[in-house]
């Protein structure tokens, strides 16, 4: 009989021994903020504790749900809710948690009830009213769908979470996006998701249009760290992460990181300092597509609780003006995962405001009474799972989201959207004339309802902006070191998508700038009626730009008396002065010379891939040209045949 009470005391000393210990590795994965690791060591502590403990398997199931519920496994922590509801341990607090969570599973009726029963403890909760909206509505809103479809892409899809993608290139040929797949760096499985940290991968087109299955981004982009949710500048050289940094010391803040990109690589990230505030997080970067506004997600003080949405003015000396986008967007639940549409609507997640479940997407916009309002786009691109991370194809309403719909799991995977929509765009290139894209070009547009929007170009040179029916719109695309080039377009109401193409040439200030299709009679300084359209195009240029004066330079080829020639190219620089004068251009602007064949042409980059015998910095002089076959000679000749224009001030008549 002693060595039987002997052996009972043993077991339940050791057994005690075990929970102590268990109990004091959760407290200790935790207070880092490894989650995972914490949940799973108090379920192990919950089992281990007799049926009869009561108070003490409530408190520890309580703890347990709130682990689960910060990595988004609805599931288990609906259960654990249900454990400490039982054993008495859940304040009204708690009680909501759990309601939110019945929700992510679209346990409507269930979550309804809680809900109806939390608005007497609750009465001014927005929480709770928001919480029951959604209990009682979600059903119909899935029920009356939308115009969204959604479909699953599996191509970028691993089994493990697979979120936040950002389509990047001048064709949006490119998908950037963060993934724990196993091909991830580092070796061990995070002790906050159970998974390995997230890196950044992307996913390709091939030159048939197919996506092609994603690769990790190389260099020094990534690292044992998570790193994740990135954006790109207009201008497509920098992007901007989030970071997750481990320290073993103390939980886990995300930071904005940014990383530069050279030679189609990107750099080891560096930290974006948004304020000296070492106890919040700082996550989720949008940049407005203008580049003056930084979206991001924050828990700092002056906030409306959870995670909400910030923005701060991107300025030459870094961050400035930081301010909270203010209640009708941010909720006491958490808003995350800001993206800005071209069109300059604002889409985010929020887990606060009435939705179907989890995190829902939601718009914030301007309505037809020209204020901004939060609008629910619905079923299916919203479900009782998490939906968050939007990406738009150019100015079109398609893309990519993420969602955890459909995975027991709880992991994220990326799915296609599309909203068919009747769009009228306008499709710009800005360029030098006769030469390539200008990459650093400002676009001005200005519609007469009101629109008055800045853009940058793309690595191209083009820009995209959808235009409404029946507005009429002024452009000005503007680069230093040019002339300035203005456009008008008025448009009309279309029952098809139609997209306006317009050029932009822009003159460079420093360099003699071709004036091609001008032609005149053999042996003469008189203009073919053929040269009028090139020489209107001049004339408005200059009436653009009033303040600048031009010399008119005309050029001749080697051949004949070099006298002769200076007064016939001399001629005819005067007959286009004398055009740009008779169509109202100032004559005090208008400089003609003749050079005859003084100087010869040099060749440029364009013209040599126009012609690949060619070499760039060729000069086209008679020993040059002598050294060619027939049919080069002639072309030679006639590219020494010009007429030209270069910049001599831009100042004129304007003190």
């Amino acid at each position: 009989m002693r060595k039987v009470c002997f052996y009972i005391l043993l077991v339940f000393i050791l057994s005690s021994c075990g929970v102590v210990h268990t109990l004091k590795k959760a407290e200790e994965y935790l207070a880092v903020g490894e989650y995972y690791d914490a949940g799973n060591q108090y379920k192990k502590a919950f089992r281990m504790i007799p049926a009869k403990e009561r108070s003490k398997r409530g408190e520890i199931a309580l703890k347990q749900a709130r682990c689960y519920a910060k990595i988004n496994q609805s599931v288990r922590a609906a259960a654990a809710y249900a454990n400490a509801v039982r054993y008495g341990k859940a304040d009204k607090n708690d009680m909501l948690n759990y309601a939110r969570q019945l929700l992510k599973q679209g346990k409507y009726k269930d979550a309804e009830k809680m809900f109806v029963t939390l608005q007497d403890s609750m009465p001014n909760d927005t929480l709770v009213r928001n919480g029951l909206i959604s209990a009682q509505n979600a059903a119909k809103w899935k029920k009356e769908g939308s115009r969204y479809s959604v479909k699953r892409m599996n191509i970028f899809n691993s089994h493990r979470a697979d979120y936040s993608p950002m389509l990047f290139g001048d064709n949006s040929d490119q998908l950037y996006f963060t993934s724990t797949r196993n091909e991830a760096s580092g070796s061990e499985l995070s002790g906050i998701t159970g998974t390995k940290t997230g890196d950044i991968f992307v996913a390709m087109k091939n030159e048939r249009g197919q996506w092609q299955r994603p690769e990790v981004v190389n260099g020094g982009l990534n690292s044992d760290f998570d790193e994740g949710a990135c954006c790109f500048s207009p201008d497509q050289h920098t992007m901007y992460l989030t970071q997750c940094a481990t320290d073993p010391q103390y939980p886990r803040l995300a930071k904005i990181m940014t990383s530069s990109r050279s030679d189609a690589a990107w750099a080891k990230p560096t930290e974006l300092a948004i304020l000296k505030d070492t106890l919040s997080c700082f996550a989720h970067p949008a940049v407005s597509p203008d580049g003056k506004w930084l979206y991001f997600v924050s828990d700092m003080p002056g906030g409306f609780g959870g995670l909400d949405i910030w923005r701060a003015m991107l300025t030459s000396n870094g961050i400035a003006g930081i301010e909270n986008m203010g209640a009708e967007v941010n909720t006491p639940g958490n808003e995350t995962f800001p993206t800005v549409r071209p069109n300059g609507d604002l889409y985010f997640s929020s887990d606060g405001h009435a939705g179907m479940g989890g995190l829902d997407i939601f718009i914030y916009k301007k309505g037809n009474d020209e204020k901004m309002h939060v609008e629910h786009p619905g079923y299916p691109l919203n479900s009782m799972a998490d939906d968050f991370g939007m990406t738009f194809d150019g100015v079109y309403n398609r893309g990519f989201f993420s969602s955890n719909r459909n995975d027991a799991r709880g992991y994220d995977h990326i799915y296609s959207f599309e909203n068919p929509e009747i769009v009228q765009t306008i499709k710009g290139w800005v360029y030098e004339m006769d030469g390539y894209e200008l990459p650093s070009a400002q676009v001005y547009i200005v519609g007469n309802d009101g629109t008055n929007q800045h853009l940058s170009v793309k690595s191209d040179g083009s820009f995209t902006y959808k235009v409404e029916p029946g507005v009429s719109y002024i452009m000005l695309a503007t680069c230093k070191g040019h002339l300035n080039h203005k456009e008008e377009l008025t448009t009309t109401k279309v029952t098809d998508s139609k997209e306006h193409v317009l050029q932009f040439p822009l003159a460079s200030i420093s360099a003699p700038v071709l004036i091609d299709n001008i032609f005149y009679d053999f042996n003469k300084a008189t203009l073919r009626p053929e040269s009028t359209q090139a020489l209107d195009q001049l004339v408005t240029l200059l009436n653009e730009n009033p303040h600048v004066t031009i010399e008119l330079a005309a050029h001749c080829d080697y051949r004949g008396n070099a006298a002769y020639n200076q007064q016939l190219s001399q001629k005819r620089a005067e007959a286009v002065v004398s055009y740009l004068i008779a169509k109202g251009i100032d004559k005090q602007r208008l400089t003609p010379v003749g050079y005859g064949k003084q100087r010869p042409k040099t060749i440029n980059k364009k013209v040599a891939e126009k012609y690949p015998w060619l070499k760039v910095g060729d000069a086209l002089t008679e020993d040059f040209i002598q050294k060619q076959d027939t049919s080069n000679q002639d072309i030679c000749n006639q590219l020494n045949r010009r007429t030209e224009f270069q910049v001599l001030r831009t100042t004129w008549n304007m003190f």
